[in-house]
């Protein structure tokens, strides 16, 4: 299973991916910033995975005392297209969750391995809630969510803010086989 999103389910270039959404265009010592625990040659190395499957471009690049200073941004197509997630075998799909499942286990037990945790005022929340929405009403709620995601991912980073991870899964009822 060579897709895209398989490539970029992998944590460190899930990490990249999102340092670049919503039209951010960074040089690689700007993702280091971000990504404090990231060494700069696995950055690297990991940027060079996006460039090759065109996940990610180099939309400039700066002379600096010597030496080409790229500036990264993602490209301007669909992550994994349609075709490619329907291609993918049920094992294939189902290790896709798993890998997502997992990186975002990670994320959580980075979360509690700190000194001192407030789930409370730190806003960890996880939770189920089963709707039922006609085709049309679906897709109204997921143009709203994109919407409102989009209205804050562009956010750049302060010492107000704090990194909050949000993760959307949507399963539909599997049908009863009669």
């Amino acid at each position: 299973m060579d897709s895209k999103a398989k490539l970029i389910l992998h944590p460190v270039r899930m990490k990249i991916v999102q340092t670049l959404i919503g039209g951010k265009e960074l040089n690689v010592g700007q993702m280091a910033e971000r990504l404090t625990n990231v060494p700069q040659a696995t950055l690297y190395r990991h940027l060079n995975k996006l460039l090759d499957a065109g996940i990610i471009k180099v939309i400039k690049e700066n002379q600096i005392r010597g030496t080409v200073e790229k500036i990264y941004a993602l490209a301007d197509h669909e992550v994994a297209s349609k075709k490619e997630m329907e291609n993918l075998s049920k094992d294939e799909q189902l290790h896709l969750f798993l890998t997502f499942m997992t990186y975002l286990l990670g994320q959580y037990e980075q979360y509690l391995n700190q000194d001192e945790i407030d789930l409370f005022r730190d806003g960890v929340l996880f939770r189920e809630a089963i709707v039922y929405l006609s085709d049309e009403e679906y897709n109204e709620f997921l143009t709203g969510l994109t919407k409102l995601m989009k209205s804050v991912m562009g956010n750049e980073p302060s010492k107000d803010r704090s990194e909050r991870h949000i993760a959307t899964i949507v399963i539909p009822e599997a049908k009863h086989q009669k």
